[in-house]
């Protein structure tokens, strides 16, 4: 039987030669930093891709609670089916950082995820479906907060 300790340290000879070779990633594509550090919601979707202003679609769904009794834990999510949604995107308007999460689509995935966030206050929450053609498409829902999440 192989030890915990036998197991890390094969791992670390393969992390090694993936990384001699080149084929172990450097940098997660995943990670935009401008759009996370943006503090507005134009600047987010900019930096996304996103082109033009975007348009209210009722193609887009938000589902988000009226109320949000502890800011630190608020329950979202958002789906699409509007064809060639390359990325859904949640922003919260009065965040110190409005970029909340992206979700990159593709075909073989359903454009619908859900996950938690943080809200300082009581603000505006979109959903962004941005197409392949940088179209941006949203909706919005107004989340009360009853105890801030962001420190407070």
């Amino acid at each position: 039987m192989q030890t915990r300790r036998q197991t890390l340290k094969q791992s670390a000879v393969v992390a090694g030669l993936l990384a001699g070779t080149g084929l172990f990633p450097q940098y997660a594509h995943a990670f935009n930093k401008a759009a996370f550090d943006a503090k507005t919601l134009g600047d987010a979707l900019k930096a996304l891709g996103a082109s033009g202003a975007p348009e209210a679609s009722g193609s887009v769904t938000l589902t988000a609670p009226d109320i949000a009794e502890n800011g630190a834990v608020v329950p979202l999510a958002v789906a699409s089916s509007l064809a060639g949604v390359k990325q859904l995107v949640l922003l919260v308007e009065k965040n110190p950082n409005a970029l909340v999460a992206v979700f990159n689509v593709s075909p073989e995935v359903d454009a619908s995820f859900a996950t938690r966030a943080k809200m300082g206050e009581t603000s505006d929450v979109y959903a962004v479906a941005i197409t392949g053609d940088g179209k941006a498409h949203f909706a919005k829902k107004e989340v009360k907060v009853t105890l801030g999440g962001c420190g407070g």
